[in-house]
């Protein structure tokens, strides 16, 4: 059976604030500490104003790269290894395989891309349903 051998591969960097039922994503066709950073950045311009946002990580190697840029109104909070599960976006990624982005294959790189974008966009669009399945009953605003 005939098989597309090609490949091209383009990173989805999302973070979801299941609180306020918003989110900030990039699509980069790399991933390292300078990618992490404009992620960060972009996470950054999405905190309300005079707030301060707590971006819970998994232990990927560009996460905690020396000189990594991380913004003042950002704390990073690793997490232990191998535990996907207290991540909160992790099913916000499973959602998005299971509904927009598994088992395709697309024409080229920029169709990649344009899916990737449309995928984070619907999730987006529907603040009710990125809050329900991205909320953890341990992860609550703090007002002081």
């Amino acid at each position: 059976m005939p098989r597309d051998r090609r490949y091209a591969w383009a990173y989805l960097f999302g973070a979801v604030c299941p609180e306020r039922a918003v989110g900030a994503a990039l699509v980069l066709p790399y991933v390292d500490a300078a990618a992490t950073g404009l992620h960060l950045a972009e996470i950054g311009r999405h905190v309300t104003p005079g707030g301060h946002g707590v971006v819970v990580l998994d232990r990927a190697g560009w996460h905690g790269a020396g000189g990594l840029a991380v913004p003042e109104n950002l704390t990073l909070l690793p997490l232990p290894s191998y535990a996907p599960e207290l991540n909160p976006v992790e099913n916000g990624w499973e959602h998005l395989r299971q509904n927009q982005l598994g088992h395709r294959v697309w024409p080229d790189y920029e169709a990649i891309v344009a899916t990737c974008c449309d995928a984070w966009n619907r999730l987006a669009a529907a603040p009710d349903r990125l809050a329900s399945i991205t909320r953890r009953e341990w992860a609550k605003p703090v007002n002081n």
